[in-house]
């Protein structure tokens, strides 16, 4: 059996980005084992991920000292990889994928290649999820890069059909919303919140040209100001609050439409198919969306998602 370890740093929108890297290697190679180290923020994704055997926890981003590192290459060592690769290029990544003593090791051309035995030119100007799989290429492996596809539990496709009930929404459909943004944007400056009066007005337009097809928030972890300030504003919205990634995929599997801003939900909703329309602010959609006609991007021009009209996001939906 062949054994890869992965290093996959970032938030659970990487993640998902990186699925068809992951899916795509364990179709070349089937009987491969595929081990991923992530933050621990981001571990949650990959109960959506078949491929994946463990998932080990390190904060990348902390103040880590030489024996956090050390520890993470001692939990390295007790298995015996024959291949590790990481989206990072830096002299650092590369020089830490040498320490774990693995005999490949595959990366992008960069600072850290000089330690790496297989190198890849990084290509930042096409979609993300198409970047990430030029990695395979290190490893002999010239494959289309295939769409981004997630396998929901049993357990979670129930739940959200038991949310539907609750909610009186799962004979009619429902449009479903997702305003919120990460902490850790918000932390580097970057706000991706559109801001509530815009999602009343979008709110308030659906209700009168479709009242019946209702409109459902969600609520995740780090949303409740903004759905609290939505809800004293429409004191009947219909409010969802996904426990975990596996109900909330599920929730937007079910969703007619789903209107959201560049977040993990959007690319959850790309990967079980619903149409989208995402609020882009700062980030190029080109490289986080996929061409297709089913995930429209609206870019604000000004790249603050705030400048977004709510008129050309209705234009959009309604085809006028």
């Amino acid at each position: 059996m062949k054994r890869v370890l992965a290093l996959v740093p970032g938030g659970i929108g990487d993640q998902i980005l990186f699925f068809p890297t992951l899916d795509d290697l364990k179709q070349q190679i089937p009987d491969v084992r595929i081990d991923v180290v992530t933050e621990p923020r981001s571990v949650g994704a990959y109960r959506l991920c078949k491929s994946v055997t463990q998932v080990i926890p390190f904060d990348f981003k902390a103040n880590n000292s030489l024996a956090d590192w050390g520890n993470l290459l001692g939990v390295i060592r007790e298995v015996e990889y024959d291949t590790v690769f990481s989206l990072g290029k830096r002299f650092a990544v590369g020089l830490l994928l040498w320490l774990t003593g693995i005999r490949q090791r595959v990366g992008y051309s960069g600072d850290g290649q000089l330690f790496l035995t297989d190198s890849v030119p990084l290509n930042l100007d096409q979609y993300a999820a198409q970047m990430y799989h030029d990695l395979l290429k290190g490893l002999g492996i010239n494959t289309p890069c295939p769409e981004i596809s997630i396998s929901v539990p049993k357990k979670d496709i129930e739940w959200a059909e038991s949310e539907q009930e609750r909610l009186a929404i799962k004979d009619s459909g429902y449009v479903l919303i997702h305003g919120g943004s990460s902490q850790l944007a918000k932390e580097k400056g970057i706000n991706k919140i559109y801001p509530v009066e815009n999602w009343v007005k979008i709110i308030t337009d659906f209700r009168s040209r479709q009242p019946d097809l209702p409109v459902v928030v969600v609520q995740g972890p780090e949303d409740g100001s903004l759905v609290n300030d939505l809800r004293r504003a429409l004191s009947d919205l219909k409010i969802t609050a996904p426990p975990d990634l596996g109900k909330l995929a599920a929730m937007i599997a079910g969703a007619n439409l789903m209107l959201c801003t560049d977040s993990a939900p959007m690319h959850l909703a790309v990967a079980v198919q619903t149409y989208t329309l995402a609020l882009f602010g700062p980030t190029d959609p080109a490289k986080l969306l996929p061409k297709s006609e089913k995930f429209l991007p609206i870019r604000a021009e000004s790249g603050l998602i705030s400048d977004i009209p709510p008129s050309s996001i209705l234009e959009r939906v309604w085809g006028s």
